[in-house]
């Protein structure tokens, strides 16, 4: 099904953009998309992996025209692109809105508009029932890609719920590897607290 194809990677410089592309680079596609906000991590990337199917876009999910011009001529979307520090969006609450949900509705438009075939949008487990802002944003993505796929029948949107990725950029594991060879205290909210983790693969990253 990915004979020839293009895929688009929003977020595409994040650690599940890493794994995606990967996981993609010796496929059939034609050519794989990478969009996000990161120069310096797309030129990292582009040194790193240095393959001629590999194409870079500048842009922001929240600028419409930017989401735009990278998912002209896209079989596929994988939709990364998101704020998913919890503290950060409890501290700013409607700049998760803006990424999160408003990001959501114009990657969506657009993949309707273009003819898109298949959209993968990732949430967390956070959204099942939210109590912060994060959990709470991605709970109306969620919203936001089942209205959307009512609208049209030749792009099918999915939904998947993302957990926590061991040693991925902003998780805990890192942080405490971190805290252990500073000889500082593991910062632990709650003792009784359980987290399920998954995993990419070696070097998520």
């Amino acid at each position: 099904m990915f004979n020839q194809k293009t895929l688009l990677i929003t977020g595409g410089t994040g650690s599940f953009g890493n794994a995606v592309l990967r996981r993609f680079l010796d496929s059939g596609l034609r050519e794989i998309r990478i969009f996000s906000r990161d120069e310096k991590k797309q030129d990292d990337m582009r040194k790193r992996y240095n393959h001629a199917k590999l194409k870079f876009y500048i842009g922001d999910v929240r600028d419409v025209d930017s989401v735009r011009t990278a998912m002209r001529g896209v079989d596929y979307v994988f939709h990364a692109a998101a704020l998913k520090q919890v503290p950060s969006c409890e501290f700013y609450p409607l700049q998760a809105v803006k990424t999160n949900v408003l990001g959501t509705e114009n990657v969506l438009e657009a993949a309707i508009t273009y003819g898109v075939k298949r959209v993968i949008c990732l949430s967390t487990d956070k959204a099942v029932y939210p109590i912060n802002a994060m959990g709470i944003s991605k709970a109306m993505m969620e919203k936001v890609a089942v209205a959307k796929s009512r609208e049209s029948d030749a792009t099918t949107i999915c939904v998947t719920r993302y957990g926590n990725v061991m040693a991925s950029r902003g998780s805990v594991i890192p942080l405490f590897v971190d805290q252990i060879r500073a000889g500082q205290a593991l910062t632990i909210t709650d003792p009784a607290m359980t987290r399920f983790m998954m995993t990419l693969d070696d070097d998520a990253g």
